[in-house]
């Protein structure tokens, strides 16, 4: 346990330098409410109309979507790489798993969830 020593002072002393740097931000900061100053803003200009509604359910699996075939890269860059190593058996394992993902895509495409309206 002795080599994580290291890593919790460095979190220790990450901790009290973010504490030390807000608490100084609390004691030191001007504290003078105004209306305009409290109000929301755009870029610098006054909102068209204020945030409401809600993101479409589209947006929500296009980043599902996004995540699997992402997570689909982080495997098979470090099979590429030990692809000597591993043989016909990790060659035949990658291919069922590439191919369970393309069912995947394919089921996806099929239920439209890659089309954005």
């Amino acid at each position: 346990m002795i080599e994580y020593g290291s890593i919790l002072i460095f979190f220790g002393a990450s901790a009290a330098v973010a504490a030390l740097l807000l608490g100084l931000t609390m004691l030191l900061g001007p504290k003078r409410p105004n209306p305009v100053k409290a109000q929301p803003f755009e870029c610098g200009r006054a909102p068209l109309s204020l945030p409401g509604g809600r993101f479409p359910v589209k947006f929500y699996i296009m980043a599902m979507l996004f995540i699997v075939l992402d997570v689909e890269l982080v495997f098979l860059f470090p099979w590429a790489v030990v692809f000597k190593q591993v043989g016909v058996v990790g060659f035949v394992s990658m291919l069922l798993f590439l191919f369970v993902v393309a069912l995947g895509y394919l089921y996806a495409w099929r239920k439209g969830a890659l089309e954005w309206e």
